[in-house]
């Protein structure tokens, strides 16, 4: 599986204003919301459901917010660079600045693992992530996100 399969360069956003952990998946479900056609407060509603189980900043500025959804007909994501790390109650207590939201279909299972398994490959390449943080144009992000995961490819 291909970064640039769960996301187009229309789902890049190179520099979100988020002050908060709540705001940032609210922004993120409304885009979301706009790419599925499913409501942005559903979306928002189960990712809030999914972080009370546990936080899903991964460490080192980085957060992957999933989750399911019985209406979503593919597995879809949205990235975004944030304009200012935020308190993320990550497992390491480090703010967030790097975020890849993943919405899957309800039945999708093993797709679902896959997808979280290749967005975590490429976030722990330190110099991806150097350069993520070091680019504020869409484009660029996006081609750095679908070059990195087809040289990652397992």
């Amino acid at each position: 599986m291909d970064l640039g399969d769960l996301i187009s360069p229309d789902d890049v956003i190179p520099a979100i204003r988020s002050s908060s952990k709540r705001q940032l998946l609210q922004d993120l479900a409304e885009r979301a919301s706009a790419k599925t056609g499913i409501s942005g407060r559903q979306i928002f509603d189960t990712l809030l459901q999914r972080e009370r189980l546990g936080s899903t900043g991964v460490g080192n500025g980085i957060a992957i917010p999933h989750g399911k959804l019985s209406e979503l007909k593919r597995i879809t994501g949205v990235f975004a660079r944030l304009d200012k790390p935020i308190d993320f109650e990550a497992l390491d207590d480090q703010p967030v600045d790097i975020v890849f939201l993943l919405l899957a279909p309800e039945g999708a299972g093993a797709d679902h693992l896959k997808a979280l398994a290749r967005i975590a490959r490429v976030m722990r390449e330190p110099e991806t992530i150097e350069k993520l943080r070091d680019t504020t144009d869409a484009a660029a992000i996006y081609a750095l996100l679908t070059e990195t995961a087809a040289s990652n490819a397992a």
